[in-house]
């Protein structure tokens, strides 16, 4: 990952920029460079993906006008070749190089061309415009809000921007800022046909989509690793990219030391698909030291992102402390297509269809959050091949009676869609198990239990009422809350609510966010 942030206005002066910058280093540990630009000042803290040398480093300046950029352009060679057609010249291999001749040749219409996860800003050197923009789904974070002097503020992360901005908010996706105002430039959710054929048709448009998505993941000139839950939705993007590498592939997998529900699953996958594979075993000690560093990261109290955070973090802290990889493929998005435990319950294929939706457009708070966040703390890079742009436009075009579970297994179409030889069927038939439970059942219990220790019933009836917005309902809840007032206070908005099942369904209303507590788990939970 890398951190972009810019001022638009003089109200910031060079040294409190480079103070509020520095907070987000972790992101971007190769180099830095604040640049003021005569209206403002943009900063950068590069993280070296594509182009390791110092060609690829940012603002790019072209003809007075410069742009920064936290993203992956994967189209990037095709447009940089039609734009040298029309006259461009390019000194690096960076794909970031070409947004400042894509604005040129086609102003904002450029954002909707993109195939791409970003989060850029761009200096009109003729117009003396600000122009911000970020990918549709918010794969990559930005942040944004107003100065004493009204003047927007933008930040790769929220920390950036406190005690500069009264309020925070996140940027929306698949929006662009200019002119004072955001415009929609695409909405992943918005479905303009529904995609024909047969199931066999539908599923072989799953895989063909999917293996593309991981193709063009792969590519970088840092070291690439994976993580392995052993899970289906991890265990598909290693075994597609252990096909299309070159070379094998690197896997990575945490449990808790008493009741690891996926290492033995994780093994299994990384067995079959011939990874070279890594486990990390941690314990309750461990999971409580992460927590409050955790939750300072995460900038949310949302209950399932922090417990399932937890592990990740620790695993990605593991990978940077002991190996060259910077650059992780990992398996975020699946449910939110396909289907979660909770999602047997959608009374209908327009309810289900209507909830995927919903949970796309909140993607950025939550489950990509999480990814973005554990992964860029431990100065690297998450790419999402779930979240690849037509892959997404596909999946959210099928028919949603199809993807309703009425085969008995939840998200049948992806699991159908590879049958063969890309996983034991163990893996690819098995139950969908929450990420924070299969690291250990007791990584949950350890954390309710260590809140439940914190306050006795008074005080959490009291502590919890302090808050308006998202009042905590739990112990943990009230817990995690009080360590993210710690470091963002008065910033709830950032994040819309807790992140729950939809309780208006019949078998969804309860008082805890895991399928643990659904009557639908079933096997979900059983060790191999």
């Amino acid at each position: 990952m890398c951190t972009v942030m810019c001022t638009t206005g003089g109200q910031i002066g060079i040294d409190e920029f480079k103070r509020a910058f520095a907070l987000t280093k972790h992101r971007g540990p190769d180099d830095t460079r604040v640049v003021p630009t005569g209206r403002g000042i943009m900063g950068f803290h590069r993280l070296s993906i594509m182009d390791l040398t110092s060609d690829g480093m940012q603002p790019f300046d072209l003809k007075g006008s410069r742009v920064i950029c936290n993203g992956e352009i994967y189209d990037f060679k095709p447009l940089r070749e039609d734009l040298k057609s029309r006259g461009y010249s390019f000194y690096s291999g960076s794909d970031c190089e070409i947004l400042l001749p894509m604005y040129f040749e086609y102003g904002t219409d450029m954002f909707a061309m993109l195939d791409a996860e970003f989060a850029c800003v761009i200096y009109d050197g003729m117009s003396g415009e600000f122009i911000a923009a970020r990918d549709p789904i918010g794969i990559r974070p930005l942040y944004y809000g107003f100065d004493k002097a009204g003047d927007i503020v933008f930040s790769s992360e929220p920390a950036s921007l406190l005690g500069i901005c009264e309020d925070i908010e996140p940027f929306p996706p698949g929006h662009y800022w200019k002119g004072g105002e955001f415009h929609l430039y695409r909405d992943m959710t918005a479905a303009d046909e529904v995609v024909g054929g047969d199931l066999d048709e539908i599923c072989r448009g799953i895989n063909e989509r999917l293996t593309d998505g991981v193709r063009k993941r792969l590519v970088a000139d840092a070291k690439v690793g994976f993580l392995l839950s052993g899970g289906l939705d991890s265990s598909l993007v290693c075994s597609i990219a252990a096909r299309e590498s070159g070379e094998k592939i690197r896997t990575f997998a945490i449990g808790m030391d008493i009741d690891a529900i996926d290492l033995g699953y994780a093994r299994k996958a990384a067995e079959f698909i011939g990874s070279e594979h890594t486990e990390v075993i941690i314990s309750r000690d461990d999971v409580i030291a992460a927590l409050e560093p955790v939750v300072r990261l995460l900038a949310t109290y949302d209950i399932t992102t922090i417990r399932a955070s937890i592990g990740m973090y620790l695993l990605c802290r593991a990978i940077r402390d002991n190996t060259d990889i910077t650059v992780i493929l990992t398996g975020e998005i699946s449910d939110e297509l396909f289907g979660y435990k909770y999602t047997d319950f959608a009374p209908s294929a327009e309810a289900f269809q209507e909830e995927a939706e919903k949970r796309i457009r909140e993607l950025h708070m939550y489950d990509v959050l999480r990814a973005d966040r554990c992964i860029s703390g431990c100065g690297m890079e998450g790419r999402v091949p779930f979240g690849d742009l037509e892959f997404v436009r596909y999946v959210m075009s099928i028919d949603p009676a199809l993807k309703l579970n009425t085969y008995g297994k939840g998200k049948y179409l992806l699991r159908k869609a590879f049958e063969g030889d890309y996983l034991p069927d163990e893996i690819l038939w098995r139950e969908k198990a929450a990420f924070s439970d299969a690291v250990g059942h007791s990584l949950v219990n350890d954390l309710k239990e260590y809140a439940e220790g914190l306050y006795t019933d008074a005080e959490f009836e009291e502590r919890r009422m302090r808050y308006d917005h998202a009042r905590p309902f739990t112990k943990e809840s009230l817990l995690y809350r009080e360590i993210f007032e710690k470091y963002y206070p008065r910033q709830s908005g950032m994040i819309a609510d807790f992140w729950m099942p939809n309780r208006s369904w019949e078998g969804c209303d309860v008082d805890d966010p895991s399928a643990r507590v659904l009557s639908n788990y079933g096997d979900s939970g059983k060790p191999v």
